[in-house]
């Protein structure tokens, strides 16, 4: 796969995704509380990213309850999503293995 790299957020949703199905405000949650507080989703950008992971076929919609009268609509990861996910972990992983190895030499404190 020779994709360009995923922004933080969207490989954060993906990340919150790959947990299993969820509605927006619980993807917003999850998102800060992966990040440690550092991203904090605005409803309006979360749900422009799901619109595009959606139509990049990386998540898809799982299903739609009636909650007090408001549509919750639920995502899922698809499997190429997941795939996407574990290709951009292992980049990510690669990269600060490297950085980390790099900064030892340099007697960094790694």
């Amino acid at each position: 796969m020779n994709h360009r790299s995923l922004q933080e957020p969207t490989f954060l949703i993906l990340t919150a995704l790959a947990a299993g199905p969820q509605h927006g405000y619980g993807i917003i949650g999850d998102v800060e509380r992966i990040s440690d507080g550092r991203v904090r989703l605005r409803a309006g950008t979360l749900y422009a990213a799901l619109d595009r992971l959606t139509a990049d076929g990386l998540a898809e919609i799982d299903r739609e309850d009636v909650v007090e009268g408001r549509l919750r609509r639920y995502y899922r990861l698809t499997d190429t999503g997941a795939a996407r996910l574990a290709a951009e972990a292992e980049r990510l992983r690669s990269n600060a293995e490297t950085a980390t190895a790099r900064l030892r030499l340099a007697g960094g404190s790694a």
